[in-house]
């Protein structure tokens, strides 16, 4: 592992910490003005692209769902987040940390994803206003371990 320069490790070492890699295809769903742009930058820099929006027909190995507690059913998106993803790919649901507006519960998500199929794996802090759970498909999620 290379030591990342003072200031480093914060946003521009998320895409690590997240399982991100060169090349690979990430789709962003959820973007509002209150998302991270440091985050996707360091996003958008590792991967050497853009990230894809919604409306792409691609096949994903990411995706990343801002998600906050008003944003409607996060069963039926969760769903809808599944559908371009790769058999191996992973989920990474961000949600505002505790006491910034639209918190969502940990127990919203933990309880969502094995309705559509997916299992809670890790949770990690983004950024200081954003935390973020990985969520995979049972064989995704064992052969990370």
């Amino acid at each position: 592992m290379v030591a990342a320069a003072a200031g480093d490790t914060g946003k521009l070492g998320i895409a690590e910490r997240l399982g991100i890699e060169s090349d690979m295809v990430v789709q962003e769903l959820g973007w509002d003005h209150d998302v991270d742009d440091d985050v996707r930058a360091a996003i958008e820099e590792v991967i050497g692209a853009d990230l894809v929006d919604e409306d792409s027909d691609e096949i994903v190995d990411v995706v990343l769902l801002w998600w906050r507690d008003q944003d409607g059913d996060l069963v039926d998106t969760l769903v809808d987040a599944r559908a371009p993803l790769a058999d191996n790919g992973v989920i990474w649901v961000f949600t505002p940390k505790t006491g910034r507006d639209g918190h969502v519960e940990p127990s919203d998500i933990a309880e969502a994803a094995p309705t559509v199929g997916l299992a809670q794996t890790s949770n990690i802090s983004v950024s200081d206003d954003w935390a973020a759970t990985r969520l995979a498909t049972p064989k995704a999620a064992k052969s990370k371990r």
